[in-house]
């Protein structure tokens, strides 16, 4: 009985976080050409309204994400569907650049923010001595959609125009999404917790924070510093991929080669370090996250031969599984689970803004005659900077006791 329970919400968050994929950039850089050429808008234009409409969704999703903890989890997941069903249907009457900011912003709200925000809480709320297992199966559900849906969509798109598109995903998520939370967590609430027969006489009560808490903690803010350099560091890359192309005179096919590699070494991390997570715990580990984005970015400052964009994208996609894991593991780790509703929001809203923040800034030194290797050692500073400062708290990156 426990045990299918346990693989319900598996399946949910499974299933959650490869919807996600909607409103991640990945999906939604597919429709990039279709839209602009309709609109008339140039590269840096549609990038400016992507950038803005994704930090105003990080906003945002500070104040919405944390209503998990008040509210039971259907009542929340079904509120995220409707949003997200409403949202795709939005998008596929784009036909202005105002409609296509708001389009955006709704797509980067619930795809990237709140459907990745719900699965990631439910698992590290329900799950304690599995958690690093769980977290790396869900996750696994992103790794799928980054695989199937790149090549599915540009079929379509030989059939359908982009519009039909964006009308037949509104319809599989209205259909789909509420059977799935209906069979998986109706019975769920926020008190639902893994129930380990071997260890529930071992377990250790720890003290639970609140947001408010969580921020006049000095930790906090060292420990988001190292989770956020992958996403603004990967953004960065994936989004500018032909400026490293054509700076280290790769054929226009090896980096889209080396997303393979990628591709493989992120999901093969990400189980991985799913058994580690409950090995060591995810607080031990976050020392060696950034380690294989560090050494990416000196390969990527060093060589240019064609077989080092392999290694280097390689090594992105071992720190991405990794960062996948930890960055939700560490925080229920530290702080506990009954307010990681609201944690999560904030530290989900600060990976959101990375992205946009890691645009941002690839964009104004390439503009300002920056190469590819002076941003990257631009990157190898922010993330030696970060770890050090790591090390130096790693003795009091503990959970505080119920005592405390």
């Amino acid at each position: 009985m426990l045990k299918n329970l346990n693989f319900k919400i598996i399946s949910f968050g499974f299933i959650f976080t490869f919807f996600s994929s909607f409103g991640q950039s990945f999906f939604l850089g597919l429709f990039n050409t279709p839209i602009r050429n309709e609109l008339g808008i140039t590269h840096g234009q549609f990038g400016t309204i992507y950038s803005l409409a994704t930090i105003c969704s990080s906003l945002l999703l500070i104040w919405v994400g944390k209503k998990i903890d008040e509210y039971g989890i259907l009542n929340y997941s079904i509120f995220v569907i409707v949003l997200l069903f409403f949202s795709s249907l939005f998008f596929s009457f784009i036909n202005n650049v105002y409609l296509l900011a708001v389009g955006i912003f709704l797509m980067r709200f619930s795809g990237q923010g709140l459907m990745s925000h719900t699965s990631t809480t439910t698992i590290s709320r329900f799950f304690d001595r599995s958690r690093g297992k769980a977290l790396s199966t869900i996750w696994f559900g992103l790794s799928t959609a980054e695989f199937i849906l790149p090549l599915f969509i540009t079929y379509l798109f030989l059939i359908y125009s982009w519009r039909t598109v964006w009308q037949s995903i509104a319809i599989i998520i209205i259909l789909f999404l509420p059977f799935v939370v209906f069979n998986t967590i109706k019975s769920i609430n926020l008190d639902s917790r893994e129930v380990d027969l071997n260890f529930k006489n071992k377990k250790i009560k720890i003290k639970n924070w609140r947001r408010r808490d969580v921020l006049k903690d000095f930790r906090f803010y060292i420990v988001s510093i190292n989770m956020l350099a992958m996403p603004w560091i990967a953004t960065g890359v994936f989004v500018y991929q032909s400026f490293i192309s054509d700076s280290k005179m790769w054929a226009i096919y090896t980096i889209p080669k080396a997303f393979m590699v990628y591709s493989v070494t992120s999901i093969a991390t990400l189980f991985v370090s799913g058994f580690l997570v409950d090995k060591f715990t995810g607080r031990k580990l976050i020392l060696y996250m950034n380690l294989p984005l560090l050494l990416a970015m000196i390969i990527l400052f060093f060589f240019t031969n064609e077989i080092f964009a392999y290694f280097f994208l390689g090594l992105i996609g071992v720190s991405n599984g990794l960062a996948n894991i930890l960055g939700s593991s560490t925080w229920a780790e530290i702080y506990g689970v009954k307010y990681i509703g609201s944690i999560k929001a904030l530290t989900t809203a600060f990976m959101v803004f990375s992205t946009a923040f890691g645009t941002a800034v690839f964009g104004l030194l390439i503009d300002n005659g920056f190469t590819i290797e002076n941003i990257a050692f631009v990157s190898v500073v922010y993330i030696l900077i970060s770890l050090v400062l790591l090390i130096l708290i790693r003795k009091t990156i503990e959970p505080s006791s119920l005592s405390n």
